[in-house]
């Protein structure tokens, strides 16, 4: 099967084409990784996934969604990270980290939200402040100290999250980006903050080390960001980044959406073609024949897998034995 051929991201050699997609657990407590994590993402290592990403992690508190987020806004969180990717290399896959900030989107009482502009996500949120400069300055430093704290704790790989609503994706839409400045406007305006983001994290990282990023291709809903638009925000940002991750959707509660198995693939394939750059597909993927046909007709270089790996996080070791006899675990006398 092609989802078990190797994959070169950027500088990092992954054994598959299978990613765990970055899936918010709400376990942690002021930030801090625990047990629970350890367990988490060190089974999905023993079951041979090539590439896990770590769950969106807040680059400062106020950009948490839950007040149960993961955190590397200190240098106090670097040591549960680093627990983490140890126990995840230490089973072969390779550890990555999505970084995020949850803009309108974050409900945790008492902490002031921030967005482009002061549009509110719904009646049960409230109405966010509209950042001024020295707002978007300190949100670039967060992701760049955010950045170098990830090194610090022994990810491979960062993924900078610009979708499903959340606050670099507010900048993209207009739809929730209103703005009159450099930061808003026309398409190259509301790109300002992403590649300032990815110039940032790129600025802190060792040479050569893979940066990606998650984007939604389509916001659903008339007036937002379309396919068309995405493929050309794709290429005003790609020359920095290893990968985009495909996914859609997220930035309004109203969005007009029809789900369905591999519903996103399509995004992907057609970024992939026309922005020359490789991608992750997501989105109800939820069996290796479906990834094996997205990776054998060319619609994506990797797939990432969501919630099938909460039901079943050895679902390449239950694949056929023939079909798995090069993975380490099938040497290491899982599979007889």
């Amino acid at each position: 099967m092609k989802i078990f051929n190797d994959y070169n991201l950027g500088s990092l050699k992954l054994k598959n084409r299978i990613v765990m997609a970055p899936m918010c657990m709400y376990m942690a407590e002021d930030g801090l990784a625990n047990d629970f994590h350890n367990i988490h993402y060190g089974n999905r290592a023993l079951g041979e996934v090539g590439l896990i990403i770590v769950e969106a992690t807040a680059v400062t508190k106020s950009g948490m969604i839950t007040d149960k987020d993961l955190g590397i806004w200190s240098d106090d969180q670097i040591k549960g990270h680093k627990n983490i990717t140890d126990i995840i290399k230490k089973y072969g896959s390779k550890a990555a980290i999505q970084l995020g900030h949850a803009g309108r989107k974050c409900s945790v009482k008492g902490l002031t939200t921030v967005a482009p502009s002061a549009i509110r996500y719904s009646e049960d949120y409230p109405v966010p402040k509209e950042m001024e400069i020295e707002d978007i300055k300190r949100i670039v430093q967060e992701f760049k100290d955010s950045a170098r704290r990830s090194v610090d704790a022994g990810y491979e790989f960062i993924e900078i999250h610009g979708a499903h609503g959340y606050l670099l994706h507010e900048f993209l839409s207009p739809l929730t980006n209103q703005r009159k400045d450099s930061y808003g406007g026309d398409t190259k305006n509301r790109v300002r903050l992403i590649k300032e983001v990815i110039s940032a994290v790129k600025s802190v990282v060792p040479k050569d080390f893979p940066v990606g990023i998650r984007i939604s291709a389509s916001d659903y809903k008339e007036g937002g960001i379309d396919i068309d638009e995405m493929i050309k925000i794709i290429d005003l940002i790609k020359e920095d980044l290893d990968i985009i991750h495909v996914s859609s959707g997220g930035l309004v509660e109203d969005q007009e959406i029809d789900v369905y198995p591999g519903y996103q693939v399509r995004f992907s394939e057609e970024i992939k073609n026309k922005c020359n750059v490789d991608t992750m597909a997501v989105g109800l993927i939820t069996t290796l024949e479906e990834a094996e046909e997205i990776i054998g007709n060319d619609r994506a270089d990797l797939v990432s897998l969501g919630r099938v790996l909460i039901r079943n996080p050895y679902i390449i070791l239950n694949e056929d034995k023939e079909k798995v006899k090069s993975v380490s675990a099938y040497k290491r006398g899982f599979l007889k």
